[in-house]
């Protein structure tokens, strides 16, 4: 089994370890760099191609502004931050730079096992404390929004496969339910998220449902 491949960035030592400890003696991971600053999470991810970046929010040169640029990096890997922070507006943020999961500080060891292992998978993750917020955030009137065009534009079979992601499935499970080969689900993304002007499938599926709702 390939283990997944993961940076850890929090300026917390004592936290950081525990976390890459946890991960590491799950038997899942490898955990190759960790990071006390967001320059050191970007040098480390250009240099280890981590298969998940895990950033604290509240860290030396900014989390947000660290998820943004380990976003762009070509190939970039899953990203999830893991703080303390509830507020709305972080949340909202994070998952409009690039992020495909918001973990509370608070989760346990397990759990977090299990979550970093989902979005390795191509899944996605929102605390289950901050979901109703995302929702409520998302069905509320946005003064920027996608144009109906862009949407408009997916073919029926684009338009199937973006309805399952906005789901949280992954490019494996929208295959089996579409009968489709992976490797074709993830040539129809690359064609959707050029077509609808965003980065990442967690943007998508944002826009996919201020469109369809659920």
């Amino acid at each position: 089994m390939n283990l997944i491949r993961v940076v850890v960035a929090d300026d917390h030592p004592l936290y950081r370890d525990g976390v890459a400890r946890s991960l590491t003696e799950s038997g899942r991971f490898d955990v190759v760099g960790e990071a006390a600053s967001g320059r050191e999470a970007l040098a480390m991810t250009r240099a280890q191609r981590p298969d998940v970046v895990l950033l604290d929010i509240s860290m030396p040169d900014g989390g947000i502004a660290t998820l943004r640029q380990i976003a762009a990096l070509d190939p970039s890997p899953r990203i999830a931050m893991l703080t303390v922070s509830e507020e709305d507006d972080d949340v909202m943020q994070a998952l409009k730079a690039g992020a495909s999961g918001y973990i509370l500080k608070g989760v346990g060891s397990r759990d977090l096992v299990q979550i970093v292992t989902d979005l390795a998978a191509g899944r996605s993750y929102v605390a289950p404390s901050l979901a109703m917020k995302v929702l409520a955030a998302m069905q509320a009137p946005r003064v920027v929004a996608a144009a109906p065009t862009e949407i408009d534009s997916l073919t029926k079979r684009e338009e199937d496969i973006l309805r399952l992601v906005a789901k949280g499935k992954s490019n494996k499970e929208v295959a089996i339910d579409l009968d489709l080969q992976e490797k074709t689900i993830k040539h129809y993304m690359t064609g959707i998220l050029q077509k609808l002007h965003v980065r990442n499938r967690t943007e998508a599926a944002l826009l996919a449902r201020d469109r369809w709702g659920d």
